[in-house]
């Protein structure tokens, strides 16, 4: 089945078709989720979640524009929506700099980014993926944190610095270990 054939169907609200359009977006979406959740238990809530809201606001795509980035929007917005308002989300207030911190190395593995990515304090996480990983602008982050802009632009660059430390000591224990 063509994706406007899987739309149409699921707005028929056909399992079949619901099961073949998460089958198709699941895999993508997890790796969204996982950007905007502290683990991976509460990545896997949020795809469920996202995937049930996707399915009962099916209807509202009128098809214009990319079905999957009208879902993803809908993937990112629920996983914000559950750390809004949590008393571990507060607004971090840092006075770093606004200039960017540089990531440079290119041979760390991707997984072991996406884990110090998690590990991130929760503010820093959000902004860091919110700016980096999905594209948004600083005041489109500072209206969906509710937050301001400044807040998002030293938040962003204290993640960064924090990305940097980590990425310079596991280059450095690599380095050891293959001269070892």
């Amino acid at each position: 089945m063509v994706l406007e054939e899987l739309i149409v169907e699921c707005k028929k609200n056909n399992p079949k078709a619901q099961e073949q359009l998460y089958q198709l977006y699941a895999k993508n979406f997890y790796g969204l989720c996982l950007k905007y959740s502290p683990n991976y238990a509460d990545a896997q809530d949020n795809l469920q979640d996202g995937f049930i809201i996707i399915f009962k606001k099916i209807d509202q795509y009128s098809g214009k524009g990319s079905f999957e980035g009208w879902a993803k929007r809908i993937m990112i917005n629920n996983a914000l929506q559950k750390y809004r308002g949590i008393r571990y989300l507060e607004v971090i207030h840092d006075n770093i700099a606004d200039e960017e911190v540089a990531i440079e190395d290119e041979n760390v593995p991707l997984d072991y980014l996406m884990k110090i990515i998690q590990e991130l304090p929760d503010q820093y996480r959000l902004v860091f993926s919110l700016y980096v990983l999905d594209g948004y602008s600083h005041k489109e982050i500072s209206e969906m944190l509710k937050i301001t802009t400044g807040t998002t632009k030293s938040n962003l660059s204290r993640a960064r610095l924090i990305l940097k430390e980590k990425i310079e000591a596991y280059t450095k224990i690599e380095i050891k270990s293959l001269t070892q």
